[in-house]
């Protein structure tokens, strides 16, 4: 039996045909983008447009048309934007009807923003809200979920927050240089150009934030330090901001190297996918072994990330969900 079907009128005023022209976009890819993922139909006739699909579908996709008309005032809409748009709105659907992550408050009005220099980082799950909140009040945080989930951004995000607020004088952000598939020694050049593909993600996030300019000044000043984690042994980190990315390719030893580095007013994240481990088989991942001895310790927090927080390309979502329905098969 199909479900039933309703449709929504919407009236988007002023009826501006430039705005309209943005919202719609060429050949109105951007309503076909939204069809697509809702599973519904959208008509348009000038400011006027009619969503029809299931229900709630219906509900987002017209909630989905008036944000994105909202910011047409201000910013070129793409398929990006749009994207992220449906990504919001999914979520906050979701968590107002108590279908988000077992025993997370959903908190719809507490958004949490962090106005770096060049962009304005915005929490869009509460999942990330969660894990910016647990980045905040605790001196160890640990983000754990798939790709595109926002772990190592926000907390690039969080470390410059705490950099321009004076709450720590340098940031250090900090990867294994494990290899999936490759070998180091094979790559050319020195140590230093070896390591630099594994840092490059690090170094993205900071470049989108502050620009490279900033970067390079605040690197050369040993403000900002991006290292191999091998690089670690030996050293206290005081006053630091501390991120260690990829955890999951780290050993057992390496973890509890780099946990007992923690410093005097250092805050340190790690963040990993425990679905995507690199190390040669048979060795265990530090990450897996800290979440199982760590969990009971007080004054740790522990964010778990989903499938329903990707924030990227929409393939990708489905992507993972792929990958992990054929784990619960295998298992």
């Amino acid at each position: 039996m199909n479900a039933v079907k309703v449709s929504q009128d919407i009236v988007l005023e002023p009826a501006d045909n430039q705005r309209l022209a943005n919202l719609c976009g060429q050949f109105d890819e951007h309503l076909r983008q939204i069809e697509r993922r809702l599973n519904v139909d959208i008509s348009s006739r000038g400011n006027r447009f009619r969503v029809t699909g299931q229900p709630g579908a219906a509900q987002i996709g017209s909630d989905v048309l008036r944000s994105l008309f909202k910011l047409t005032d201000t910013e070129r809409i793409d398929a990006e934007r749009v994207h992220i748009c449906l990504q919001e709105t999914v979520m906050k659907e979701a968590e107002s009807n108590g279908l988000d992550a077992p025993g997370r408050e959903a908190d719809e009005g507490d958004a949490i923003e962090i106005q770096t220099r060049r962009k304005l980082v915005r929490a869009r799950s509460a999942n990330q809200r969660a894990y910016l909140k647990g980045i905040r009040s605790h001196d160890l945080a640990f983000g754990i979920g798939p790709a595109g989930t926002g772990k190592t951004y926000l907390a690039v995000a969080s470390a410059i927050d705490a950099l321009e607020n004076g709450e720590v004088r340098r940031i250090i952000l900090v990867r294994p240089a494990v290899e999936a598939g490759e070998r180091l020694g094979f790559l050319p050049g020195d140590m230093s150009q070896k390591v630099d593909p594994y840092l490059r993600p690090m170094y993205d996030a900071l470049f989108d934030m502050l620009g490279p300019e900033q970067v390079a000044r605040l690197i050369e000043r040993n403000v900002i330090e991006v290292a191999p984690l091998a690089f670690m042994r030996g050293r206290s980190l005081n006053e630091s901001f501390v991120i260690l990315d990829e955890a999951q390719n780290t050993s057992i030893a390496q973890m509890k190297m780099f946990l007992t580095r923690i410093g005097f007013g250092s805050r340190a994240v790690v963040t990993g996918d425990v679905t995507q481990v690199d190390l040669p088989a048979g060795s265990q991942s530090g990450l897996v072994h800290a979440v199982r001895i760590l969990a009971d310790v007080k004054g740790i927090s522990f964010t778990w990330f989903s499938p329903n927080d990707v924030v990227r390309h929409e393939l990708v979502q489905r992507i993972v969900e792929a990958y992990e329905a054929d784990d619960a098969a295998r298992r």
